[in-house]
């Protein structure tokens, strides 16, 4: 929550507790109270901009402004039942914040980022009957920057596409929810020099979960990127619930499904294929040093050995491009079903998955055989992990949507009692060690780095039959 939404709250809450429980004491001062609130509020409207979240402390204000009311003893009760359920309604945009905070990274570096919004000219746009549509892939960088002492003003990015031309429904969330999500702090400076090493700087490409704007793994990139790593996420267009494309549009989720599919698979393998490309492309643009924006040009980052790591849907991606592209040395599955014959495919360079757990996601037969069956087909290292008490959401952003007691009340509901700033720091740091200096994922750092770690289990896995049944069993 931002200061001015704070100061807003407070004053609102203050003012109406005087209305209801002493509104004949001091009445001169009151009504001086009530001025500073109406200016308070000005100002939190000048400087944040109008959200529906505040209609209830904009309506609560002009109640607590009321002189005393002679009434009937039953209306004076329903008057007092709508003022403290307005106060209630108040009290929950705490609960659910107009602007979200992100914690503070953790890692050694502080961190810079800038987006692309690349076209790849050779692919057309699969979601619109428009034949001059191409394909477009929205990259958003996240790198290790130098300390700015000196500077008391940074410049920040959006933290989500489209704040100004907001879908009416952004995955689960109506789009008027998110009205100020661009304003929520990422901790990251635009465009800011990368930081100097004395070799390339590791590149990982990152994507999300189906329907997930990259905004949504903000935390996550940005903690790993802390690391040491130059990470790309992206936004795969008209899946994503938001994008903004080259040319400025906005568009949402758009899903075609053929006269054929049964069920939601048959989608899902093709648009598996339609990720994988978009990861391949990515990997091309790195390779043109105009592509990129001067800070991160010039050989200061290892484009020719790329990792690729993906979460639920973008698992699947990542698995695809390891075993389709060789300039993808490794890759990270987090909580991702592969689909197709992802399952059939031999990895021979070094594989992670990374699982929430078990006992509160549910994994599905085609998560658990899946995956056990590309770990035991494995001819490079394999590994998997399981992050206790962590759910499903737990990798992305979503519980930060809420304020803590929220977040304590989701996880009795649907789990993820670790909280997601820890489970994001487990991640970023497993990550981190199964990346290493060369991607080559050394088990005793990877090893080190979860018996760090309350409640993650794993490690290396076998590449036999019995390997796949175990996998399967686990």
């Amino acid at each position: 929550m931002l200061i001015p939404d704070l100061m807003l709250l407070s004053v609102v809450l203050a003012l109406a507790a005087w209305r209801r429980f002493a509104p004949a004491r001091r009445p001169g001062l009151r009504v001086a109270a009530v001025a500073l609130g109406v200016v308070v509020a000005a100002a939190q409207w000048a400087l944040c901009g109008f959200t529906w979240q505040d209609l209830p402390a904009y309506l609560l204000l002009a109640l607590s402004a009321l002189p005393p009311i002679r009434t009937g003893a039953v209306l004076r009760r329903v008057g007092r039942l709508i003022f403290v359920g307005i106060a209630v309604a108040v009290i929950g945009v705490w609960i659910l914040p107009a602007v979200p905070t992100l914690p503070q990274l953790d890692g050694r570096y502080p961190v810079a980022t800038q987006v692309y919004r690349w076209t790849d000219a050779a692919r057309d746009e699969p979601h619109t009957s428009d034949p001059a549509d191409r394909r477009s892939v929205i990259a958003q960088a996240w790198y290790p920057t130098m300390r700015n002492e000196h500077s008391r003003e940074i410049a920040r990015l959006a933290y989500i596409d489209g704040s100004g031309d907001m879908p009416a429904q952004v995955s689960v969330m109506p789009g008027f929810l998110l009205r100020r999500y661009g304003q929520i702090d990422t901790h990251a400076e635009h465009q800011a020099p990368l930081a100097p090493s004395d070799r390339p700087w590791p590149v990982v490409i990152f994507s999300p979960g189906y329907g997930a704007p990259r905004a949504v793994y903000t935390g996550l990139a940005t903690r790993l990127a802390s690391r040491g790593f130059v990470v790309f996420t992206l936004d795969h267009p008209y899946e994503s619930a938001v994008t903004e494309l080259p040319d400025g549009r906005v568009v949402g989720t758009r899903e075609i499904f053929l006269p054929g599919d049964r069920g939601r698979i048959s989608y899902m393998v093709r648009q598996q294929v339609v990720r994988t490309a978009d990861v391949r492309f990515v990997i091309d643009q790195l390779a043109h040093p105009d592509a990129l924006s001067p800070p991160l040009r010039g050989g200061r980052i290892d484009a020719s050995t790329v990792a690729v790591i993906g979460h639920s849907f973008g698992g699947a991606a990542a698995i695809a491009a390891l075993s389709e592209d060789p300039r993808v040395v490794a890759a990270a599955n987090i909580d991702g079903t592969p689909y197709g014959d992802l399952p059939d495919r031999q990895l021979t360079r070094p594989f992670l998955l990374l699982q929430s757990d078990q006992a509160e996601t549910h994994h599905g037969d085609f998560f658990i055989n899946g995956n056990g069956k590309l770990l035991a087909r494995m001819t490079a290292p394999g590994f998997r992990y399981e992050i206790k008490h962590a759910n499903h959401y737990s990798f992305t952003d979503a519980p930060f949507f809420f304020a803590p007691p929220g977040r304590w009340l989701l996880a009795q509901v649907i789990g993820g009692g670790r909280g997601p700033a820890a489970t994001h720091q487990a991640t970023a740091d497993i990550l981190a060690a199964f990346l290493g200096g060369r991607l080559t994922g050394a088990a005793s750092d990877l090893a080190a780095a979860a018996a760090r770690y309350p409640n993650v289990p794993g490690g290396a896995v076998e590449h036999t039959s019995r390997g796949a049944a175990s996998a399967a069993e686990r």
